[in-house]
């Protein structure tokens, strides 16, 4: 046979496969209206796993880890299925729902806004550019910034989530494990780090460096040309600004941005010192209440899964089924427990999208523990 011959059998087992799998669809929205009538989820995992281990026994061995593939996505769009036919909602959906109706239409001009660190810093800027008029109340750490949301000290947060040369910032995924909130916006803005010192400093006479471990990572190459020069982390760039200022020396030196040139009277060594010049922070501002504004089409998740083979693919399956674009997935361990992680997903698709709601409907029967962060828009 040539490849014309075997093409057309493919198309006339293809034409099979269709027709059955309209068969077997039509099946399972008759197991829809059952489950209505008698109120069973849609979800029964004993079948599925004696229906994929009945169907492995029935599969050639070497094409077995394919068919539990077909069948687990089978799965996961008969039960999307049903639930479309049984218009199942659920308590998070409902909130969802109640959100985008009592959120204002407008994102606020003017709030109390928490932003770690001192002024000067990139999460002021951040939150320069998300709010017109903010006041602002600077703390000394992320957990800070956390806690006054979740206390009403402010309304609203600002933190520092990934940069895209050095990556995440572990501590603050760390940090949303242990804390409620809900996220309303993000923002990207493009990060210029320069060498400040005091009036009057040579850049040969600095012995000491110092800026946060993000931005220190951030201008690894110019930090390595340099000789003989220690690197001391600290909690905020603006920060390490306000205390070569405070100490009047002409030794040590800040990485920081230029706006703390103003802010601290200080001097720029050197400007544009990160690796590159395309160098961007996201930074999400956070609530204590779930707000959504018009225009939200990314949706951020948190949640951990049972410990056992298959249920992250089971989970991505789910995604897969309803195309459903993931953007970033974040992995961190969870404390007391060993190689067991939770997992921070952003996803792309507007939250009016039905397909988002089956699938924030879903979620939570597949995971041990969730938690929905909020949808919400990104400003460029």
């Amino acid at each position: 046979m040539d490849i014309k011959d075997l093409r057309e059998n493919i198309d006339t087992i293809d034409k099979k496969l269709t027709e059955l799998f309209s068969e077997r669809m039509d099946v399972a929205a008759k197991i829809a209206e059952y489950k209505r009538e008698k109120g069973l989820p849609v979800l029964d995992p004993v079948r599925e796993r004696e229906k994929l281990s009945e169907i492995s026994d029935m599969t050639p061995e070497e094409l077995r880890d394919y068919s539990e593939i077909l069948y687990s996505i089978i799965f996961e769009l008969s039960r999307d299925y049903q639930s479309r036919i049984l218009g199942n909602g659920s308590d998070l959906t409902v909130k969802i729902e109640n959100a985008i109706e009592n959120t204002p239409r407008l994102f606020p001009e003017q709030a109390f806004v928490a932003c770690q660190g001192v002024a000067g810093s990139n999460s002021q800027y951040a939150c320069d550019r998300l709010f017109r008029r903010a006041s602002i109340m600077y703390f000394s750490s992320f957990d800070a910034v956390f806690k006054a949301i979740e206390k009403g000290l402010c309304k609203y947060g600002v933190i520092p989530v990934e940069n895209s040369t050095a990556g995440s910032v572990n501590s603050v995924y760390d940090l949303m494990m242990s804390h409620r909130f809900s996220i309303v916006r993000s923002i990207r803005i493009k990060i210029e780090h320069c060498l400040l010192a005091n009036p009057g400093t040579k850049i040969e006479d600095v012995k000491e460096i110092y800026s946060h471990e993000q931005a220190i990572s951030q201008c690894s190459n110019f930090l390595g040309e340099l000789k003989g020069v220690k690197v001391i982390p600290c909690e905020n760039t603006a920060v390490a600004a306000k205390m070569v200022a405070e100490s009047g020396r002409k030794d040590i030196a800040a990485l920081a941005s230029k706006q703390c040139i103003s802010f601290y009277g200080l001097s720029c060594l050197k400007d544009s010192v990160q690796n590159t010049e395309n160098n961007y922070t996201r930074f999400i501002c956070i609530s204590k209440e779930l707000e959504i504004y018009p225009g939200a089409d990314r949706t951020s998740v948190m949640l951990t899964l049972p410990h056992v083979p298959g249920s992250l693919y089971k989970l991505l399956a789910r995604f897969y089924a309803l195309g459903v674009n993931i953007n970033k997935l974040e992995s961190r361990p969870l404390p007391g427990k060993e190689f067991e992680f939770m997992f921070y997903f952003d996803f792309d698709t507007p939250v009016y999208s039905p397909r988002l709601l089956r699938l924030l409907g879903d979620l939570p029967g597949l995971c041990e523990q969730f938690s929905y962060l909020g949808s919400y828009s990104e400003v460029l």
